[in-house]
């Protein structure tokens, strides 16, 4: 199955066509579509964003189980850089699973890959993944207004790791 990151207390993997049912009960969970603009996927749109180009989809796992998603996007321009987007399931959640996992993605983005930056983009009402994107080593360098891409308010973060 190729590339295993290993955490203190994840493993991301990655996500395969095999997860294409997993990753659609996942994304229609209200408690995890909340997080995403309330979007949900069916098995077809799932299959279709494991295959872009510009994105790399990863499975968390805790104790062997899957826990969570996580993807990183890249620019289209040099230097490589690019963004990591996450959700764990609501019981994963609060235990540091997400700052492990994203410590792991993108310390292998930028240690492995050779990527310049590696940022997240949450709501700024989103308090938990803030605290969490902090924990992963994540510093707000601006705070934005909604646009194509988000519905409200929202923060630029990169990770200084």
């Amino acid at each position: 199955m190729g590339l295993r990151l290993h955490g203190q207390l994840t493993r991301v993997r990655p996500a395969t066509e095999e997860d294409a049912d997993l990753l659609v009960a996942l994304h229609a969970d209200p408690e995890v579509a909340r997080y995403w603009d309330d979007k949900t996927y069916t098995r077809e749109e799932i299959l279709a964003r494991l295959g872009r180009d510009d994105v790399d989809a990863f499975i968390v796992e805790a104790d062997g189980e899957p826990v969570g998603y996580i993807q990183a996007w890249r620019e289209d321009d040099a230097p490589l850089r690019g963004g990591i987007d996450m959700f764990l399931v609501p019981h994963a959640r609060g235990r540091g699973l997400g700052p492990d996992a994203a410590r792991v993605l993108a310390g292998h983005l930028r240690r492995d890959r050779g990527w310049t930056r590696v940022t997240v983009d949450p709501y700024t009402w989103n308090e938990p993944a803030i605290r969490a994107w902090r924990r992963a080593g994540f510093v707000v360098i601006d705070r934005r207004p909604p646009d194509d891409e988000h519905t409200a308010e929202w923060l630029l973060m990169v990770w200084e790791g």
